[in-house]
């Protein structure tokens, strides 16, 4: 099974198409009918040749250039690209009016206009005047869904600060259930009736984990590397608890610090003991890797699933339910996550944007 984000629905086409006919209809509302002789469709044609370019100068921006440029502080380039779109742009603008336009409606300019149309294309093209007038138009739709855009991550960022305690709140019922704590406890108690070298190792191990959780990842974005400690302190517990009865391998490839938002790869994990080691009575696998590949966070859990399964599948849907929201509170249209779930095994691999 794979879940993956969609950036399109009908929805938001539906409110695109309504935004350029809102625009297509405002230039034709606008405009002095008296300056195009043939009526209607003249203005309508002369209206098409500026929305076009206006359209394209729109979605490239929006879903090229600053998710590439603007979004990763590229400045420099970012406008650098945008003087580079508004030059083809503008070409454009003018092979249309040259080569569509004129042709149809040159009988009915006037001496000025058809004095300037006289001119030849580099010409025009050069002409800086009527280049900035034009970029001005070109950039005019994509500046109001830039601020549309913002408004939107505005109200979504408020959103996720309303509900940001309750988010914390849940993840901490859920990350560190008394189910977990309890068995760690236990374990801490045997330890030390046993007088085990051990125990003071332990305490630490879960004084650190209630430590982080408590206090030190409230921020929206964390460090990857304080996270990948816990998941280490976690899993030491863990193999504490199980002892023989796990093999676990947990591999990670990073090169520089991240963020990322806290205790959402140690969900996947909790579940992976939860759903796959838990009820497992003879010897279960968890297999974690995590990589840092340019700007991407790569997370992939495997683990073995238990010959005879008494899990809940509604309250692992649930639990799905819930990271998925997460994910799309955090990270909007930039993670990935793919679940494959076959006979012996529950594999999960989760792509997120780097912070």
């Amino acid at each position: 099974m794979t879940i993956l984000k969609s950036k399109y629905n009908t929805v938001t086409f539906f409110k695109h198409g309504l935004f350029w006919l809102c625009v297509f209809l405002y230039f034709m509302f606008t405009s002095d009918l008296t300056y195009f002789e043939a009526g209607y469709i003249q203005l309508f044609h002369s209206t098409c040749k500026i929305v076009i370019p206006q359209m394209i100068t729109a979605y490239v921006c929006l879903f090229v250039l600053v998710p590439k440029f603007l979004n990763t502080k590229k400045t420099i380039l970012f406008l650098v690209w945008i003087a580079v779109l508004l030059i083809a742009m503008f070409t454009l603008y003018n092979v249309l009016h040259i080569y569509f336009y004129e042709p149809k409606y040159y009988e009915f300019y006037n001496d000025i206009t058809k004095k300037y149309s006289e001119l030849p294309f580099w010409k025009r093209l050069t002409n800086i005047s009527v280049f900035l007038s034009k970029s001005i138009k070109l950039l005019t739709p994509t500046a109001l869904l830039l601020m549309a855009r913002f408004y939107k991550n505005q109200q979504k960022y408020l959103k996720l600060s309303d509900q940001k305690k309750t988010t914390e709140l849940n993840a901490l019922k859920h990350q560190l259930n008394p189910h977990f704590l309890f068995n760690t406890l236990n374990n801490l108690y045997a330890l030390a009736l046993k007088k085990a070298d051990e125990t003071p190792a332990v305490i630490e191990k879960l004084s650190d984990i209630l430590d982080y959780m408590l206090y030190r990842c409230n921020d929206t974005f964390v460090s990857l590397q304080k996270e990948i400690e816990l998941i280490e302190n976690y899993l030491s517990l863990e193999k504490v608890r199980y002892g023989k009865r796990i093999q676990i391998t947990f591999d990670r490839d990073i090169n520089r610090d991240v963020k990322i938002a806290p205790l959402l790869l140690l969900t996947f994990i909790e579940n992976a003991f939860k759903h796959g080691v838990s009820q497992e009575l003879n010897e279960a696998f968890i297999m974690i890797k995590i990589n840092l590949e340019s700007d991407e966070i790569i997370f992939n859990i495997e683990n073995s699933k238990p010959n005879v399964s008494i899990e809940n599948n509604t309250e692992h849907r649930i639990g799905l339910k819930n990271i998925k929201k997460q994910l799309e509170l955090l990270y909007g249209d930039n993670y990935f996550l793919d679940i494959e779930n076959t006979k012996d095994s529950y594999t999960v691999t989760l792509k997120l944007l780097v912070k």
